[in-house]
C-alpha cells in the first residue's frame, strides 16, 4: 500500500509537471498585447522547443511508469487481503463449533466467503487507494491554482462544497442498499445451496416449478436493489458532468478575460484548463468509489461477524495433549440446553469403564445424540461436566481430545475424492497396508477390488457411486484407521437391506472390540451384547441395565423391545437361511422359524 501511495505521488507530480511545460511552450510560441490579441508568434530557439518537446515526453513516459506502478502494487494489495480474507475465515469456519453452525445457513456463509471477500477486494483495489488519490490530486492542483490566479481557482472549486455534501448523502444511501444486497445475496445462495442438496426430492415431488418461481422472487428482490444502486450511482455520475461542463464554462468565460486584460498569459489558462481535467477524471470516479466503500461497509460488516464470532467451544487457557486415553468415560451431574431456555439433558450421571460397550435407547428427542455429540466437546455442558480418565475433558486440547474420539454416524458424509483418500482422512499419513487392512476390518475390501480403479476409484460428490451400506463401511473403516480409544456409533441400518445390515454388524464388532464404545441402539443384537443399557426420556435416564435386568423390571425398556426389537430380529431370522445358528430368544417366545417348518410346538 506504501508504494502504491507512492506511485501516485510521482504520478501526480510527473502530469502536473507535464502541464506545466505545455503552458511554458504556449508562453513562449505566442505573443499577446496587453488586450490579449495575438500579436506574433514567439521567437523561440529550436533547440528549447525541442527541450520542452522531450521535458513533455519524459515527464509523459515516468507519469506512465507510476501509473504501472501503481495499478501492479493496487491490484497486488488487493489479491493479498482477499488471500488473507478467505484463508482467515474459511480456518474460523473449520474452528468454530457446531453451536455457531446451527444458527448459519450454509448458503449465507458461502455468499459471506464468495461475494463479500470479491467486494472487499475490490474496495482495495479501487476505494482504498483511488479514494486518497483524488484528494491528494485535488489539494495538491487546487493549491498551485490559487498560485497562479485565485479568482479562478475559487471558480472552478465554486461547486465543490455541493459535491462533497451530495457525496455524503449518496454514501448513507448506498450503503443502506448494499446491506440490504449482501443480505438478499446469501439468501439466494442459500436457496440455490438447499436446492442441489435436494435436488432428488424435488424431483420426487415435481417441485421444479415451485422452486423455480422461489428462486425467482429472491433474484427479483435483488435485481431491484440493484437497480436502486445504478440509478443512484448513474445520478451522481451526471451531477459530476454538469459540475465539471459549468466549471469550464465559466472558467473559459473568466479566463478569456483575464488574458484579454492581460493579467493571465494564453499559457497559463491553458494550464489552468488542463489541469481541471487533470481532476476531472478522478473526481468522476467518485460515484464509483462511493459505491465501492459503501458495499465494502456493508460486506465487511458480514465477514467480520463471522471474523470476530467467539466460539463456544474452544481451548481453554493452559489445555494440555492428551495421549492415548485408557477409556474411562464418566458424566457427572450433567444438564445441557441449546437455548439456555428448555433442558435437553438433566442430571444425566453415568460411569462407563474401559472397553464397555454402552448402549442408548429412546424416543426421537429423548437426548441420545446430545449425549455422544458432548463427548467429543461439540458442544459444552450447561451444568455438570465429562470426563476421561477422571479429568474434565475441557482440560485437554480440542485436537487430542479428538483424536482419541472415533464417531461413525448413521448420516455418511464422504468427500468428492477416491476411496483411498477417504478411508486415510483421518490419517492422511496412513501407508496403504493401513488402508487395506481398515478396510477389510470393516468388510468393504472386496468390493473395492473389484472396482475397475480400485482403491483410487472415485466416490463422486457425497459417496453418490457408492450405496447406503458401503458408505457406512467406509465410515468404519475411516474410524479403524485412526485407532481410537473412545468409539461412538449410530447402528441405525433401517435403509440398508438384510445381507447388508450383517456386514455392517460384523464391520462394527471387529471395531468395537477392546475399544469404549458407545452407541445408539437400534437393533437387537447390540442391545444385548451392550455391557450396560441407558434409557433416556425427557432428557433423563429413565432405566438403566443390562438387557435381562430391564426385561425383568418391565418398564420402559420391555415396551421398546417388544414394539421394535423383537419384530425387528424375527424380520432378520426369516430372511436368514435356516442352516444358521439357532435364533436368540427369551424363554417361551415363539420361534418363527418353527412355524415356517410347520412345527407348532403341540398346539394348532
Amino acid at each position: 500500500m506504501v508504494l502504491a501511495y507512492l506511485s501516485f505521488f510521482f504520478a501526480v507530480g510527473f502530469s502536473i509537471l507535464a502541464i506545466w511545460l505545455v503552458s511554458q511552450a504556449i508562453d513562449k510560441l505566442v505573443v499577446t498585447s496587453q488586450h490579449g490579441q495575438i500579436l506574433s508568434l514567439g521567437s523561440v530557439e529550436r533547440s528549447t522547443l525541442i527541450f520542452i518537446a522531450l521535458g513533455i515526453l519524459g515527464a509523459s513516459l515516468m507519469r506512465g511508469l507510476f501509473d504501472f506502478s501503481r495499478t501492479y502494487t493496487t491490484d497486488s494489495l488487493a489479491q493479498k487481503v482477499a488471500y488473507d480474507l478467505r484463508n482467515d475465515l474459511y480456518d474460523k469456519l473449520q474452528h468454530l463449533s457446531f453451536a455457531f453452525h446451527d444458527k448459519e445457513h450454509t448458503g449465507d456463509l458461502m455468499a459471506k466467503a464468495t461475494a463479500d471477500v470479491e467486494v472487499v477486494r475490490r474496495f482495495a483495489m479501487l476505494g482504498l487507494v483511488r479514494s486518497f488519490e483524488v484528494l491528494v490530486r485535488v489539494v495538491a492542483i487546487a493549491v498551485l491554482l490559487s498560485f497562479r490566479n485565485w479568482e479562478l481557482t475559487l471558480i472552478s472549486l465554486a461547486f465543490t462544497p455541493f459535491l462533497v455534501l451530495r457525496a455524503s448523502m449518496v454514501m448513507g444511501t448506498m450503503r443502506r442498499i448494499w446491506n440490504r444486497v449482501q443480505a438478499l445475496m446469501g439468501e439466494s445462495v442459500t436457496i440455490l445451496q438447499e436446492n442441489l442438496a435436494g435436488i432428488h426430492v424435488v424431483k420426487a415431488f415435481g417441485a421444479e416449478e415451485h422452486e423455480s418461481k422461489k428462486y425467482a422472487r429472491k433474484v427479483q428482490e435483488l435485481r431491484e436493489e440493484h437497480f436502486k444502486s445504478e440509478r443512484l450511482q448513474g445520478t451522481e455520475s451526471a451531477w459530476m458532468t454538469l459540475y465539471f461542463s459549468l466549471a469550464l464554462g465559466l472558467i473559459l468565460w473568466y479566463g478569456g478575460l483575464e488574458v484579454i486584460r492581460g493579467d493571465l498569459s494564453a499559457g497559463g489558462l491553458a494550464m489552468f484548463v488542463l489541469l481541471l481535467n487533470q481532476v476531472t477524471g478522478p473526481i468522476r470516479m467518485m460515484p464509483f468509489i462511493i459505491n465501492s466503500f459503501s458495499r465494502a461497509v456493508s460486506s465487511g460488516r458480514r465477514l467480520f461477524q463471522v471474523l470476530d464470532a467467539q466460539s463456544p467451544v474452544d481451548d481453554v487457557p493452559g489445555a494440555r495433549q492428551l495421549g492415548r486415553a485408557v477409556g474411562h468415560l464418566r458424566f457427572e451431574n450433567l444438564s445441557f440446553s441449546y437455548d439456555h431456555l428448555q433442558p435437553t439433558l438433566k442430571q444425566v450421571d453415568f460411569s462407563i469403564s474401559p472397553g464397555a460397550i454402552v448402549a442408548l435407547l429412546g424416543a426421537p428427542g429423548s437426548g441420545k445424540s446430545t449425549v455422544v455429540n458432548l463427548i467429543p466437546r461439540f458442544y459444552d455442558p450447561t451444568a455438570g461436566r465429562v470426563t476421561i480418565d477422571g479429568k474434565d475433558i475441557r482440560n485437554y486440547t480440542l485436537a487430542s481430545l479428538r483424536r482419541n474420539v472415533g464417531i461413525v454416524q448413521q448420516d455418511v458424509f464422504l468427500f468428492g475424492a477416491t476411496i483411498r483418500e477417504n478411508i486415510s482422512y483421518g490419517a492422511t499419513d496412513a501407508s496403504f497396508d493401513d488402508v487395506v487392512r481398515a478396510a477389510k476390518i470393516a468388510q468393504l475390501h472386496d468390493h473395492i477390488v473389484s472396482l475397475p480403479n480400485g482403491y483410487d476409484t472415485w466416490v463422486g460428490e457425497r459417496g453418490s457411486t457408492l450405496s447406503g451400506g458401503q458408505k457406512q463401511r467406509l465410515a468404519i473403516a475411516r474410524t479403524i484407521l485412526i485407532d481410537p480409544p473412545i468409539l461412538i456409533l449410530d447402528d441405525s441400518t433401517s435403509s440398508v437391506d438384510v445381507k447388508t445390515e450383517r456386514f455392517i454388524h460384523e464391520a462394527m464388532t471387529q471395531v468395537m472390540k477392546g475399544r469404549t464404545t458407545v452407541v445408539i441402539a437400534h437393533r437387537l443384537s447390540t442391545v444385548r451384547d451392550a455391557d450396560l443399557i441407558l434409557v433416556l426420556k425427557s432428557g433423563e435416564i429413565a432405566e438403566q441395565g443390562n438387557h435381562t435386568d430391564l426385561m425383568a423390571g418391565g418398564g420402559i425398556y420391555k415396551d421398546i423391545y417388544e414394539l421394535q426389537l423383537r419384530p425387528q430380529e424375527e424380520i432378520m431370522l426369516d430372511a436368514a437361511p435356516l442352516s444358521e445358528h439357532p435364533p436368540l430368544l427369551t424363554p417361551g417366545q415363539r420361534n418363527p422359524r418353527a412355524a415356517l417348518a410347520g412345527d407348532t410346538g403341540g398346539d394348532s
